[in-house]
């Protein structure tokens, strides 16, 4: 984490990427109260595939057939 005031921030705006990457968290001051975290984004995630959704799915333990009915008889 490193800190930096706004008036430095505009100077080196050009070579942000470079310095997020260096420091892996900016805190931006003005008049040395922080203003705003300037954090770096997380690699990608990947979607999950039905096949794992339907694996972590916990499984009913009564037929949604029988919810249904159950439901439509009260």
């Amino acid at each position: 984490m490193k800190t930096i005031s706004i008036r430095d921030m505009r100077n080196v705006l050009g070579h942000l990427d470079s310095l997020i990457n260096t420091a892996g968290e900016l805190i931006v001051t003005r008049h040395g109260q922080a203003i705003a975290r300037i954090l770096p984004i997380e690699g990608k995630r990947t979607r999950p595939t039905h096949a794992d959704l339907h694996r972590l799915t916990s499984k009913l333990s009564t037929s949604s057939e029988e919810t249904l009915r159950n439901m439509r008889d009260e």
